[in-house]
């Protein structure tokens, strides 16, 4: 199932993304802009991540911990408080360049590898990974391009490797618009269904729990 024909039709796409890197271009580089004023939920939010990761780590054919790739990342959050303690070098991509000059002082660690400025929709990985980790980031992208760039994460993992998909699903059922940033929210059903078009499966999903209540639900995929 996926969003009505012609929801995001290749003359809408445009100005889809166009509109949220201009959303994104002014917000400021830091904890609380990145999550749009809900910087206090920071901590809560790693420490579920924590616990998921650990999980992972704790599977027989468990991933590496050589290099991981940390997609939409801002100002490098995920990087710092999660990802560089489980892993020798973290890649970041993330379509504004304050967030990318930002994260170089703000991460400021000799494990922080290549910084890709570029939206999701045009990224074509170069390493590959053990970890690819998507947070709050693929409600910016259509349904294809969502695909496209699923598949091409897939291509991207060494043996072993995870894609960690943490996103919020909408409890409707419906597909939810946000104009100000230009996204869109999933319901979970239609969320899982692209994920399983992409040719991934899911091994393991749970949900972010200690939340604030009045924030959309939360849920984690492991993929391969």
């Amino acid at each position: 199932m996926e969003c009505e024909e012609g929801e995001f039709n290749n003359q809408e796409e445009p100005v889809f993304y166009s509109k949220a890197k201009s959303y994104w271009s002014n917000v400021s580089p830091t904890i609380n802009g990145v999550l749009g004023g809900y910087g206090f939920i920071s901590s809560c939010d790693i420490q579920g991540s924590e616990e998921f990761l650990s999980k992972l780590f704790q599977f027989e054919n468990h991933p590496d911990r050589t290099r991981a790739l940390d997609c939409g990342a801002g100002i490098g959050r995920i990087t710092k408080h999660l990802l560089l303690k489980h892993f020798d070098t973290v890649d970041l991509i993330d379509q504004n360049q304050d967030f990318i000059e930002t994260a170089k002082v703000y991460v400021n660690s000799p494990q922080l590898g290549k910084l890709y400025c570029s939206g999701l929709q045009n990224f074509q990985p170069e390493e590959k990974y053990d970890l690819i980790w998507c947070q709050w980031v693929l409600g910016h992208l259509t349904d294809e391009d969502l695909k496209k760039f699923m598949r091409n994460c897939k291509n991207a993992l060494r043996e072993n490797g995870i894609i960690v998909v943490k996103e919020n699903v909408t409890s409707s059922g419906e597909i939810e618009k946000d104009d100000v940033d230009s996204s869109i929210t999933r319901p979970l059903e239609i969320l899982s269904d692209l994920l399983n078009q992409s040719g991934l499966e899911c091994i393991l999903m749970n949900a972010q729990t200690r939340f604030p209540k009045g924030l959309y639900p939360v849920k984690m995929f492991a993929l391969r």
